[in-house]
């Protein structure tokens, strides 16, 4: 049974006659005559009695009237979705994000911005480290992450600078490098004055990214930093910052966390050490909600100014 033949029996049904049905459906009568026999003939029923003025349903073929109805209405709906699924206003888009992702302004604007152009979508949002999130990018548990700098770049994944932004040195607000009114400080901070001091990383140890380019700046200049502690995600940094363990750099998206315990001034000499912040996609990407966050993500982006 096609659906072709349901479409039949349900103009013949409405109209209680052959040619007036054949007329609405474009064909001619005795082709729709011999579908509607060979429908009954698969079914085993008799669907209509035939009478000198048209047709009638018999008591089966109004069970099967009700059921066909069901059917055509069942597969239009299921077109209309699919029509949805193939516009990408329909479906499931999973997006991963850093901590200090997160932190920047950039992010919320970009969700609520999705879910305005597209509200039919489902978003399912993680957070994680950027380690864990580009494994799970690779192996298609994602659709794409929000990072800042890569710590690893399996084949089949690309990554693209949507911002940058400076970093900035975080430390205790009873610090002595810290000003006095515990405000962000007037007086950016030395590097070697900041490898003094116990230094917090927020990485997988020995994975590139933010901190292991810190590292690399410090020893370019000669220093010998002192980590303290390597943590996986940038609050847990911050919160190790305002407990005094030790001094830390963020971006400067994230310079408002626990203001009433953490000062924040400038790295004098940081060169070009920023913290970026970088959309994860797949290069084969099919999902078309995720081609169009990533289309968003990249006109938001345009002509953004450093934070």
């Amino acid at each position: 049974m096609d659906i072709r033949a349901l479409r039949y029996f349900v103009a013949v049904a409405g109209t209680g006659h052959m040619t007036r049905a054949a007329e609405q459906l474009g064909i001619q009568q005795p082709p729709l005559s011999l579908q509607i026999k060979a429908l009954e003939r698969e079914l085993g029923v008799l669907l209509f009695k035939r009478h000198p003025r048209g047709v009638a349903l018999t008591d089966a073929g109004r069970l099967f009237q009700a059921e066909a109805l069901r059917m055509l209405q069942d597969m239009e709906a299921m077109k209309q979705r699919m029509a949805r699924v193939a516009q990408g206003q329909t479906g499931t888009l999973a997006v991963g994000f850093t901590s200090s992702a997160a932190a920047h302004r950039f992010m919320p604007e970009a969700l609520r911005a999705f879910r305005r152009a597209h509200p039919g979508v489902e978003l399912q949002l993680r957070e994680d480290n950027a380690a864990e999130l580009t494994e799970a990018l690779a192996a298609g548990r994602l659709h794409c992450g929000l990072l800042r700098v890569p710590v690893a770049r399996p084949e089949g994944l690309v990554f693209e600078t949507l911002l940058r932004e400076p970093v900035w040195v975080a430390m205790p607000n009873d610090h002595r490098f810290a000003p006095a009114n515990g405000k962000q400080a007037a007086r950016p901070l030395s590097l070697s004055k900041l490898c003094e001091e116990g230094i917090i990383l927020v990485r997988r140890p020995g994975a590139p990214g933010l901190y292991a380019e810190l590292l690399a700046l410090c020893h370019a200049q000669g220093l010998r930093p002192r980590v303290v502690a390597e943590v996986d995600r940038m609050m847990t940094n911050l919160n190790l910052v305002a407990a005094g363990v030790g001094l830390s750099v963020v971006p400067t998206s994230m310079t408002g966390v626990h203001a009433h315990a953490i000062a924040y001034t400038r790295l004098a000499d940081g060169g070009k050490l920023d913290a970026p912040l970088t959309l994860v996609s797949r290069a084969d990407e099919d999902n078309l909600p995720a081609r169009h966050f990533a289309a968003l993500l990249r006109g938001l982006a345009e002509g953004k100014p450093v934070a």
